[in-house]
This record gives structure tokens, sequence and C-alpha cells, in this order.
């Protein structure tokens, strides 16, 4: 997800969250405005490019002895990079919802537009923010500014210059070491259109986890580095690599060392929170349209002897989209659906999926600029503006039981004055 402010270009933004959240949409050309796409429905044959192997049963939740994070851990992706009133308005809220962590990104073409030129300020303000309320962050690192962009000289190349990445992960790392938790290493890669228009290859991104955990482990040992959240999608190449193939094209590549926590992206479609991925296939005619299709992932996790991992949910949502022209309508549900959902999604994980599920991050804390016109506008748990509108979804994550390791906060009354999360006083300054 891209902050909308970002002075990088608009395609990438667009046309990513439409691959990504209609699993297979398929990005035929990237212009100066805009992208084309389409995408597969349910019932819709889908030609797999390579022969997915059958998945594992076992999740083996007793190898996970170490856990980076408790689980559960609950994020929300923000957005509070630009404007510095909705920045201390939405983190206390966050801390109302007794929410721990957000999710920020951090994009390069953000902070060094140019070689060497480097722009803090906004970063400072963030980590500032967030330390204040108590909080921590999960930084998500992308989005190279167009002169660090190149060409592959092969198809196992990243896209991007890994020289000038890896000392821009070992910059941001180094300037807030001890201060930011946790780094998640790009995003989607197996999307044609997060690798620059490049068919998605796992070496290449392998290639660019590696420069990028590198340096920030050199210049913060203990923060924890995440792989980039993977697209739920069936393919087909060249715009989009399945899941589960690219995942394991990251190991066969040499991945392992490089993360301590895998990434996924875990949207529920359609479905509740509890169908299985054989229920979803039967459904909808593919297993990654289900919130369990993460089971497949950890499965593989098994299979290839990285069971002691957790796994970290970056990106967890329904959407709400009415629009009945957009890709997203076969799959939109109702706000109290919406909110119910996402509820029994934490439900799930604290009963099935501990501890190898740590890090869960609902999707999205509004940006104040989105309208109705965004699809992200549609999967928020509330609404731009200011005071914003906070759907059922906010209330509801708000007042549930919250299981973090051997700590559990019991549910709200919704009834009880400390329940009710309807803002009535200006934010607070910063210090």
């Amino acid at each position: 997800m891209t902050d909308l402010h970002s002075p990088g270009p608009s395609p990438v933004r667009r046309t990513r969250m439409r691959l990504a959240f209609a699993g297979v949409a398929l990005a035929i050309a990237l212009g100066a405005a805009a992208g084309v796409w389409w995408a597969v429905r349910p019932g819709e044959d889908l030609a797999a490019p390579t022969a997915t192997p059958p998945i594992p049963s076992d999740l083996a939740p007793d190898a996970v002895t170490d856990p980076p994070f408790p689980s559960l851990t609950y994020g929300i992706h923000t957005f509070l990079w630009w404007n510095e009133t909705t920045r201390t308005f939405d983190l206390d809220m966050v801390r109302l919802m007794n929410f721990t962590h957000v999710k920020q990104r951090f994009a390069w073409l953000d902070v060094e537009p140019q070689p060497g030129e480097w722009h803090w300020q906004h970063a400072d303000a963030v980590v500032d923010e967030v330390e204040y309320r108590g909080l921590e962050i999960v930084a998500r690192i992308d989005g190279a500014p167009d002169w660090a962009v190149q060409p592959l000289d092969a198809p196992d190349d990243a896209p991007i210059d890994l020289g000038a990445w890896a000392e821009y992960c070992g910059a941001v790392a180094g300037r807030y070491r001890g201060r930011i938790a946790a780094y998640q290493v790009w995003n989607e890669p197996n999307l044609r259109v997060e690798w620059y228009g490049n068919p998605p290859n796992a070496a290449g991104y392998v290639r660019l986890l590696r420069a990028c955990a590198e340096a920030i482990r050199a210049a913060d040992p203990d923060a924890i580095i995440i792989s980039a959240g993977l697209a739920p999608t069936g393919g087909p190449m060249p715009d989009a690599m399945p899941d589960l193939d690219y995942l394991r094209q990251m190991y066969a590549a040499g991945a392992a060392p490089y993360f301590d926590v895998l990434g996924l992206n875990a949207p529920g479609y359609a479905a509740a929170p509890e169908v299985s991925p054989d229920e979803a296939e039967a459904t909808y005619g593919h297993r990654w349209m289900a919130f369990r299709h993460v089971e497949d992932a950890r499965a593989i996790m098994v299979e290839q002897g990285d069971a002691a991992k957790q796994v970290a949910l970056l990106e967890v949502g329904w959407t709400t989209d009415p629009r009945p022209d957009v890709i997203y309508a076969w799959h939109a549900v109702d706000e109290a659906t919406q909110a119910a959902y996402l509820v029994g999604a934490y439900r799930w994980a604290a009963q099935h999926w501990r501890p190898w599920v740590g890090l869960m991050v609902t999707i999205y804390m509004a940006d104040i600029n989105w309208t109705e016109d965004d699809e992200e506008y549609w999967w928020a748990i509330n609404t731009p503006g200011y005071p914003p509108r906070y759907r059922q979804a906010y209330i509801d994550l708000a007042n549930m039981e919250k299981v973090m390791g051997d700590r559990v906060i019991p549910a709200r009354d919704p009834g009880a004055p400390e329940a009710q999360f309807v803002p009535t006083l200006p934010p607070r300054s910063s210090p």
C-alpha cells in the first residue's frame, strides 16, 4: 500500500491494490497515469503456470519455541506520514483499540528522492509520535525512487540498485535503532506491478531481501525482519505468480536465513474467517480465496524445515465496496459483516494458530485524503475526514478480547462508557 502523497508514480499504487485484492487482477499496461486490469472471479478456470505440489497438512505449532512477536500481536496499517493533525488523532484512536503496533510505510522515494539527498523530517515525526504513545512501529520499506530503478540484466536480478537499496535500509535502521520493532522488506513481489513491470522472480526478490536484511542487522541487530507480504493469487504469469509457487521458489533460492518472520497478506474475500481453503476451492474455485489460505503457506514452511519461525499477517481485511462496476463487487460485504469477520479472524488465530502466527495487521486506519473513488476507502475501518466516522469494525475490534501471549485483555461491555469511541476532543499535540 502506497501513501497517496508520495511523489512517486501513481500507477504502482492504483494497480497494485487491484492486483492484490482481486487476487488475480492482471496489469496489462502501466501508462503515465493508470493501468488496465481485470479479475478472475469465482468459478472461472485458471491455468496455473507451474504444477503446485500437494499441500502438507502439518502446521507444527510446537516448533515455535522462541517467537519474536507475542501471539497474538495486534497491529493496524496507518498513514501517518504527511498530516500532523491526523497523525496524532489516529494514534490516539489506535491506543483506544488496545492495539500495540502500527504498520507504516517508509517509502524510499520519500526519504531519499535524489541520491544522497536525505529527507528525515516526516520519518522523525512519525517515530517520535508513535513512541510518545507507547506504541511500536512495523516499518514497511519499499518504493524505490526513479533514479534507483534499473532494467534487469538477467531474470533473477532485482529491478533496483541493490547497493543503494542496502544503504537506504541500513540508514533507516541505524537512525531508528531500538525504536522500530520490525521491518517488512517490500510488498507483494509475486505481482508484476510490484516488480516494476518485470515478471515476478523469487530469486531476484531473495537478492533484494538479503541486501536489506544484512544492512538492517548490521545497524540494528535486535530488529525483526519480516519478508514481503505475498499476494494470495493463482497467477497466471507473467503478471502474477501463485503465492505458494513463489514461496517454494524463495526457499529454493536460499531466502530462509534472511528473514525472521514470514510475511503473508490475508484478505478474506467473500468467505467468513473460519472457511477452510478446501471449502473455498469448492465454493469459489480457488484455495486462496479465503483468510485461512495462510495455513497452506504455513504448511510449506514446515515442508521446508522452517517451522520454528512465526508468520506475520500483514494485510487482513474485508471490503465493503458497494460499487457494481468494480472488480471487488463479488466479495464485498456490509459493514456489520466486515466487523464480525475481522473480529472472527483474530478469534480464529487466537484459538487455532498460536504461537505460529504472531503479528496480525488490520487494513486500514484511513488516509484522510481518500475518497469513495479509492478502493482502499472501502477496506478501512473508519472513513476519512476530521473527525472521521468509525465503522462498526473499529468499535468491535476495540471492544473485543485481546490474547497477547500470556496476557489477556478482557472484552469490554459495549454498553459501558469506556467502550464508546466517539471522539469529541481535539488531538493532543506532540511533546
